[in-house]
């Protein structure tokens, strides 16, 4: 008898302890995590995980490298479910779009305190945040110091006009063209007029975009720009730069070890400065950002997970790892955005630096392609002297008038 109590006592005991374990399994919060094309740092990520998950303890991550050639097309058909993953790494045009379907949750200012507050201002749709800011890059002006010695100019230009002013006598002194500015590639033109001001669609044929069409045209029509400059691609005219035939080549820091790698030669005569501006002064930024879909299921708890991810420890870490750049004000004030001991550090601190100013930003819009494009087509006409500048520009806002 006594051995049969005994027996259901332990029973009973197994029972408990798998009930307890039923409770223990039915609190954990499992959250999903989308980021795009990390894989190459799932030990940085899944450190990150680890311990998150030791120091909350209902909490599981359950993290999902989705290619960035994919993310869109996940995203936009994940948001639409009953079940979307709980956090989305997403670029901000992208962000926007979801924002203006209502699909993503609004971030209260208050959670976003440590972060640049540029970036924060930028990130906003309709004056609401709807995203976080992972990590950041801006481009910087990498030239040939010896053929820049050789044209007879002191001053480094600052802006596109200083730097048309000058095309014509470093191609005489060098036999090498100012810059190739790839005009027609993806948004550059429509980048370039919002460093002017010109940021509307309605404003595509005001007196300050007429003048900056006039000063391309001007150049390409002299020949102080290459003819390629209506064709070639970013990498294409940093080829050029690494064959001597450009002084000055616009990129991010990462264009640094391709031409180190490629044209070691050019690499000793190569330095690095500001981006080229307008006279807003503002300068261009990419930057990566994380979202909440309005029907995830666990909202509070990605906002926590998130910015765990995104705090300044685990941003400069990252940025140690790459060429990216913090956006995180704590991690920007560290010593790594202060060392200028050699050309990828002087590289990465001015691109750091210039993230204090780059508003006002442009703001992508929903068929910013088609606008590209447009706008791109306009370019052509005029450096090809197809018809006069305000004939383009005039059919050009009257062809963007019905875009939303």
């Amino acid at each position: 008898m006594k051995k049969y109590i005994a027996f259901l006592l332990l029973i009973f005991s197994l029972l408990g302890l798998t009930a307890c374990s039923i409770r223990k399994d039915a609190s954990r919060k499992d959250i999903t995590v989308w980021t795009l094309q990390m894989g190459d740092f799932a030990d940085y990520m899944y450190k990150i995980i680890r311990t998150y998950e030791q120091e909350h303890p209902n909490i599981q991550i359950k993290w999902v490298d989705v290619p960035f050639s994919e993310g869109e097309k996940r995203t936009l058909a994940a948001v639409m479910t009953d079940n979307p993953p709980d956090l989305i790494n997403l670029n901000p045009d992208f962000s926007a779009i979801l924002a203006q379907k209502g699909t993503l949750e609004e971030i209260e200012e208050e959670n976003v305190s440590e972060f640049n507050p540029e970036i924060i201002k930028a990130l906003k749709y309709n004056e609401k945040l709807y995203s976080i800011p992972w990590y950041a890059t801006s481009a910087i002006t990498i030239y040939n110091k010896d053929l820049f010695e050789k044209s007879g100019i002191i001053r480094l230009p600052k802006t596109y006009k200083e730097l048309s002013a000058i095309a014509e006598k470093i191609k005489n002194n060098t036999g090498s063209y100012a810059y190739l500015p790839t005009i027609t590639e993806n948004d550059t033109m429509v980048k370039i007029l919002n460093k002017y001001g010109v940021s509307e669609v309605s404003e595509y044929n005001s007196q300050e975009s007429k003048q900056v069409f006039e000063m391309f045209k001007t150049m390409y029509q002299k020949e102080l720009i290459p003819a390629e400059s209506i064709t070639f691609s970013h990498r294409e005219a940093l080829e050029q730069y690494m064959a001597g035939k450009v002084v000055f080549f616009q990129g991010g820091a990462n264009f640094l070890n391709m031409i180190r790698e490629n044209a070691p030669s050019v690499y000793e005569s190569t330095d690095i400065t500001e981006q080229i501006k307008g006279p807003v002064g503002q300068n261009d930024f990419s930057v990566m950002n994380f979202v909440i879909p309005k029907r995830a299921k666990y909202k509070k708890e990605a906002l926590d997970f998130c910015l765990y991810l995104t705090n300044a420890q685990n941003q400069l870490e990252l940025a140690r790892m790459t060429n990216v750049i913090s956006t995180n004000s704590d991690a920007l004030k560290d010593s790594f955005y202060n060392d200028y001991s050699d050309l990828t550090a002087k590289a990465r601190s001015v691109s750091a630096k210039q993230i204090n100013k780059i508003n006002p930003q442009l703001k992508q819009r929903r068929n910013q392609k088609e606008i590209n494009t447009q706008v791109n087509n306009a370019v052509q006409s005029i450096l090809l002297n197809r018809d006069s500048i305000e004939n383009v520009l005039n059919k050009l806002v009257n062809s963007l008038k019905n875009i939303d």
